[in-house]
């Protein structure tokens, strides 16, 4: 992984839209990590070959230049048909007695709560073109810590995160096709 674009979205030098959810304030709660950013910006002919994808459920997929915490998002899973690519909204379920915003990186996958998911079935890729973190030290200028893209190479080619998205009953939700919400992490 090289780094690039040293604080800047790599969508043509503009910056990401959203808070920074990777501020002391919110990082304290979200996994430290990962910056919990990251881009895909190659079109979808390009995953559907790269993932021999069978069937896209993704629609019209335009260039994500900041994919943040519940965005939805392309996923590759495989079902009885073959590899199949939908959008997911990034975050899952935390364990019920910690309670808290939905957990976008499981490191702890030992614990009962993840467990059950980290069975082949529930594994997805997530593709990607650069993901972010800050930097380790404060920018002198600014005193604070600069968000700093990295990427395969400087032509950002296409690679992905391994997940694990969960079923649709173990959410309480009661089937893909009575509710769009369908959620994935990713699993270090």
């Amino acid at each position: 992984m090289v780094p690039s674009c040293g604080g800047r979205s790599p969508a043509a030098g503009s910056r990401a839209r959203r808070p920074d959810p990777c501020s002391p304030g919110l990082a304290s709660v979200i996994d430290r990590s990962m910056c919990n950013l990251y881009s895909v910006t190659t079109n979808q002919e390009a995953i559907r070959a790269l993932f021999r994808v069978v069937n896209r459920y993704v629609g019209n997929l335009p260039p994500m230049p900041g994919v943040f915490p519940d965005y939805p998002a392309p996923v590759i899973r495989n079902n009885d048909a073959g590899r199949e690519m939908m959008l997911m909204r990034w975050g899952m379920p935390s364990p019920p007695r910690t309670g808290g915003p939905p957990v976008t990186n499981i490191r702890n996958t030992s614990s009962p709560h993840w467990r059950g998911w980290l069975k082949p079935e529930h594994r997805c890729l997530v593709p990607a073109n650069s993901f972010a973190e800050y930097a380790p030290e404060a920018n002198p200028d600014t005193k604070k810590k600069d968000v700093v893209w990295f990427a395969l190479n400087e032509e950002r080619p296409l690679f992905a995160f391994g997940g694990i998205w969960p079923s649709s009953k173990a959410i309480g939700v009661p089937s893909p096709s009575q509710s769009p919400v369908h959620t994935w992490s990713t699993a270090f």
